[in-house]
This record gives C-alpha cells, sequence and structure tokens, in this order.
C-alpha cells in the first residue's frame, strides 16, 4: 500500500496542478493562513546578517538553496534536516529565470515552502528569497526604465508573497571597457539604489527586506576588493539619504552557474578563490558594516570544499543545479519519464545546443528547461519514488549544513529575528511580470 496523501499535501497538489490563477490564490491563502497558525512566519534575515556586519556572530554560512523541482518533498526534507541540527538560518530561494523555466512563480513557490514547514511541525522563521532579481543588459541598453519597470513588478510580486529577501543582479551592466572602476560599476550601483529605494517603499510595515547587492557576474572577471570600495561609495552615494541599504554582496570568485560539464557528461573542476572571498567579506564587515560576501554556482563543488566557506567567513552560499542532477540522475527516478523529458527536450530546446555539443553536454545544458512544461507528471510520481530521491537529497542537504557550520544556530536566530506577522499593503506601481533572464546557480 502506498502512502496516503495529507489534507496540507492534497492542498499543495491541488496548487500546482491548477492553471487557475483565481483557484491557486485561494488554495495559497488556505496554507499562509494554516502557516501562521502553526507559527511559521515568513521573515527577514536582515536583522541577523546585520548583527554579523557588527561582529556579534562569526564562523557560520548560511545555505541558499534553489529548489528547481520536487520542491515540496525537498522543502520538507530541508526543515527535517534544521529540526534534527538545530538550525534556524538557511534560505529556500528560487532565481527570476527559475520561475519561468520551472513554471514556479512566487505565490506557488512561497505557499509549498510553508505547506512543507506544516508537514513537518516547523515553526519559527522561514526565510523565502528571490535569488537573481537580474537586469537583462541587452534590454536595459534598448529602454532602461521598461527594464526596470519589469523589475519593480517582479518584485512587488516576491514580496506580496512574502519574498522578505532579494538579491539584486545589476551586475549584468558594469562596463569592463571602462578604466575607472567607479565608471565600471555606475550603472550597477545606480540599478541597485534604485531598487532598493523601490523595495524600501513597498516592504511591509515592520519588515526591513533584506536586500543584496552583486559586483562580479558569476562566470566572468574575478571580484576584487577595488571593485566592492567603488561599488558601495558609488551605491551609498546615490541612496536617498536615511534609507537602509544593502546587507550583503555577491562576488565572482571562478564559479559558473550549473558547473562547466565536459563531453563526457561529467563536471570540470573549479579553482575557487577562496582568498578572495576572506578577503572581500572582511572589509565588507568592517568598511560597510555589511554580512559579507556570497558565493554563487557552488552547488557542483567538490565535497571537499565545503568547509572553507565557514572558515573564511562567507556569510552565504547560493545551492542549485546539484539537486536537479541529483533528481535526474537518481536510480529511483523513472526511465521512461527521463527518456520522454529528453525526446521533449531534442525538438523544444533545440534552438540551444551549440556546436560541437555531445548529448551529455546537451541535455545536462538544457534539461532544466524542461521542468516546468513536466512539473505536473514529476509532482504525480508515486509518492515512494519521491521519498526515496527525497532521501537521497536529504542526506546531501545534511552533509552541507554541517559542512557550513550551520547548525546549532537556532537561539542566535531567535535571538536576532522577531516574529511578526504582516499586512500586505497595496501598490499602484507594477506592470507585467516577465519571468525570465540568466543566472541561478
Amino acid at each position: 500500500m502506498g502512502r496516503r496523501p495529507t489534507d496540507v499535501e492534497k492542498l499543495v497538489r491541488d496548487l500546482v496542478n491548477t492553471d487557475d490563477a483565481k483557484a491557486k490564490k485561494e488554495i495559497a491563502d488556505k496554507i499562509k493562513d494554516l502557516a501562521y497558525k502553526k507559527g511559521i512566519y515568513l521573515s527577514s534575515i536582515h536583522d541577523l546578517y546585520m548583527a554579523r556586519g557588527k561582529g556579534e556572530y562569526t564562523g557560520t554560512t548560511i545555505p541558499a538553496i534553489n529548489l528547481r523541482s520536487m520542491t515540496y518533498d525537498l522543502a520538507r526534507a530541508m526543515f527535517r534536516v534544521a529540526k534534527r541540527n538545530n538550525s534556524g538560518a538557511f534560505i529556500f530561494e528560487i532565481a527570476k529565470s527559475e520561475m519561468g523555466y520551472t513554471g514556479q512563480p512566487p505565490m506557488e513557490y512561497s505557499a509549498v515552502i510553508q505547506a512543507a514547514a506544516i508537514k513537518e511541525g516547523y515553526s519559527g522563521p522561514v526565510f523565502i528569497q528571490g535569488d537573481h532579481f537580474q537586469v537583462n543588459a541587452k534590454k536595459y541598453g534598448e529602454d532602461p526604465e521598461k527594464e526596470i519597470a519589469g523589475l519593480k513588478a517582479l518584485i512587488t510580486e516576491a514580496v506580496a508573497n512574502g519574498f522578505y529577501n532579494i538579491d539584486i543582479d545589476s551586475s549584468t551592466v558594469v562596463d569592463l571597457s571602462k578604466t575607472d572602476l567607479k565608471k565600471q560599476q555606475l550603472h550597477n550601483y545606480t540599478v541597485c539604489a534604485k531598487l532598493t529605494h523601490f523595495i524600501r517603499q513597498i516592504q511591509p510595515r515592520g519588515v526591513v527586506v533584506s536586500v543584496g547587492g552583486e559586483i562580479g557576474e558569476v562566470g566572468h572577471k574575478n571580484s576584487t576588493p577595488e571593485d566592492l570600495r567603488a561599488f558601495m561609495e558609488g551605491f551609498k552615494s546615490t541612496l536617498r539619504k536615511g534609507l537602509t541599504g544593502i546587507s550583503k554582496i555577491s562576488i565572482q570568485t571562478g564559479t559558473s552557474h550549473g558547473g562547466v560539464v565536459l563531453p563526457d557528461g561529467t563536471i570540470a573542476q573549479v579553482k575557487l578563490d577562496f582568498e578572495t572571498l576572506k578577503t572581500i567579506s572582511k572589509i565588507a564587515r568592517d568598511e560597510f558594516g555589511l554580512a559579507g560576501a556570497v558565493q554563487h554556482g557552488a552547488s557542483t563543488l567538490p565535497d571537499e570544499a565545503f568547509h572553507k566557506f565557514p572558515e573564511t567567513e562567507t556569510a552565504e552560499v547560493h545551492l542549485a543545479t546539484n539537486f536537479q542532477n541529483m533528481i535526474y540522475d537518481s536510480k529511483h527516478f523513472p526511465a521512461d519519464l527521463k527518456n520522454k523529458i529528453y525526446e521533449w527536450l531534442k525538438v523544444n530546446a533545440a534552438s540551444e545546443r551549440k556546436e560541437g555539443q555531445t548529448d551529455e553536454q546537451f541535455f545536462y545544458s538544457s534539461r532544466k528547461k524542461a521542468l516546468g512544461p513536466f512539473k505536473k507528471e514529476i509532482m504525480a510520481l508515486p509518492a515512494q519514488v519521491r521519498d526515496a530521491i527525497a532521501s537521497e537529497i536529504e542526506a546531501k542537504f545534511e552533509f552541507l549544513f554541517k559542512q557550513l557550520n550551520a547548525v546549532n544556530n537556532k537561539e542566535l536566530v531567535d535571538k536576532f529575528i522577531k516574529l511578526k506577522r504582516v499586512i500586505i499593503r497595496k501598490h499602484k506601481e507594477a506592470g507585467p511580470v516577465h519571468h525570465d533572464g540568466e543566472g541561478a546557480d
């Protein structure tokens, strides 16, 4: 006999399977109300990060994990790991691009995370983050105001659904053709300040949304202390006086999103610059009061790298692609469904195939795009299959939480994060939302 779904699981299944916006909202609201009654509070990590900027604690790196598929099952696994390890500081995140290709808009993602917390009996603050709310450099060059308006609409939607942590990624408009560092960072810090100002206008009363900035685009030139200072000086002078700024800074240290896949389908070893992480994290804290530097594109790093993040006082590390890989490559993932997905990719992602790519490289780089179209089929897999896959990934979560020293910090979180039930205000400024763009680790 299979495991019978509980009421909350039925709500999740109905939420994921319905394409009717009104019905989706009604189900999401039911889950949110139930979560609140169970002591689950969507929260901002801002005050915890500010405490780190003041030196009130050290030696831990916060895992920020992107759940692209099996979100309910994997969020449950994360909550189980957190409960076993007395962990309170961990982040569920999803990038602007991932919302599009995984078919998970903010309302759905947020509600599914809360449902997982309900199911596992978790209570306290839950941190949900908009990862890589990214400026499209080409579109920005053609019409800056239109591109910014699109990001404001996305931010409005995200904040309205409990995303009280937003990573602004305007590093895409850094202009490396300029020799002067401040001129290189000009568009980056201007856009970041403009969007930070907007977030401060729309954030719920009593909540200070945690905002992250980014100085180096992942996969490009490694960041330097001089880049950080040029960005921060420009950002501080541009942001309206008296407004709360950013709490952390994402940098480039040698990784790339998703890793680099070799012709045989294996992932190339990456030489990550931990010294840069250590140096920039220290400057970020000492000179600007931030929590430190954030590392993107880390999930495909070798296991022996992860203990170095807390040693170098990295504030936060973003992890995504490897969990997607573990789903697809699990012995429990049905071979017939995987074949069906790969056949779909041959037709629907053919334009993404680069010249000279092997099948292994093509499927590895493109298979994330099938997660949205096949979301309902994956959700409909037998409970025993999903449980078995989630169990494998849960072991990985456990390993990462311990390596990052993100354990035994529940009391620290309770000290700095005050639980608040928020009331969302209505805002005029919001246009159409397009969940596209690059980025996601």
